[in-house]
């Protein structure tokens, strides 16, 4: 399931990134680049973000950047990011976050499936430092293609 989502295109390993702005910005990008999302989509995440907090920032390290279908989504798309540096969100012991999924759904339920399979890998710890530690593409996928 995962795999099918994830595909070389919409994963990236970065660097580092300046802020958490940018991070969501670079997670973000290939699924503009897709099409999958608009720009708009950005600004929705930014703006949750300001008036609640990182409601996104799922564990530690981890960040599910996403904003609701009406807000800018084309079609059901996931797309990674690992952030070697890992950046601070405003999350307290969750941060600093190192791999950023962007989840972009079109309706209320066509993203469940999804979920399931990231609640499996979320709950695998030796895949997740594997991902952690990810030094270029073919680390990632090497571990998402068990999923």
């Amino acid at each position: 399931m995962l795999k099918t989502l994830l595909t070389p295109d919409v994963v990236q390993v970065v660097p580092n990134v300046s802020d958490w702005r940018e991070a969501v910005k670079v997670a973000c990008q290939p699924l503009i680049d897709n099409g999958c999302i608009e720009p708009r989509y950005i600004d929705a995440i930014y703006k949750s973000h300001e008036k609640i907090g990182p409601y996104y920032v799922l564990g530690p390290g981890i960040a599910m950047p996403h904003a609701r279908p009406e807000d800018g989504v084309n079609q059901l798309s996931l797309a990674l990011t690992i952030i070697e540096q890992g950046v601070e969100f405003g999350a307290n012991e969750n941060d600093p976050v190192k791999l950023l999924i962007v989840l972009a759904a079109t309706d209320n339920d066509s993203h469940i499936n999804a979920i399931v399979k990231l609640a499996e890998l979320f709950d695998n710890d030796t895949d997740i430092q594997k991902l952690f530690n990810a030094k270029s593409k073919a680390d990632v996928l090497a571990v998402i293609n068990n999923y």
